[in-house]
C-alpha cells in the first residue's frame, strides 16, 4: 500500500489492485485510523475493477472512524463496476466519490468550509 501526504491534513492511499493485498491494506489503514485519525483520507482506486464485501466492510469502518474525529473519507478513481456495487448495496450515499484526486481535494475543502461555517 502506498500512502502520500497531499496536504497538511490529507493523506492519499493508493488501493492495491490485488484482492489479498487490498484487504491487508484496508486493514492497515483502519488500524492506523483507530489509533490516530487526525487527517482526511483519499482512497485512490485506480486499477481496481471490483471490490468484495470484506473491502466494503473495512471502508464502512474507516468512514465511521474518520467521521467521529471530524474528518472525511473520499473514494476516487472508482471503476463503474465498483460504483454499481455501492449502488446495489444501498451505500452510494454513505460515501463521497470523486472522479480524480483533484476533485477529492475539492470535496474535502468544501466539506471543511461547510463545517467551519456551521461551527461559527
Amino acid at each position: 500500500m502506498k500512502t502520500k501526504k497531499l496536504s497538511e491534513d490529507v493523506v492519499l492511499v493508493s488501493v492495491p489492485c490485488d484482492g489479498a493485498k487490498r484487504a491487508k491494506a484496508l486493514n492497515a489503514v483502519n488500524d492506523s485510523a483507530s489509533k490516530k485519525s487526525d487527517t482526511h483520507i483519499v482512497m485512490d482506486f485506480s486499477g481496481v475493477e471490483v471490490i468484495n464485501s470484506w473491502n466494503i466492510s473495512n471502508l464502512l469502518i474507516l468512514q465511521n472512524l474518520l467521521e467521529k474525529s471530524g474528518h472525511k473519507l473520499v473514494l476516487c478513481n472508482v471503476a463503474t463496476v465498483t460504483k454499481c456495487i455501492f449502488v446495489v448495496a444501498g451505500l452510494s450515499d454513505v460515501f463521497t466519490f470523486a472522479d480524480n484526486k483533484s476533485a477529492a481535494m475539492e470535496a474535502i475543502s468544501r466539506e471543511s468550509l461547510t463545517a467551519n461555517t456551521a461551527n461559527q
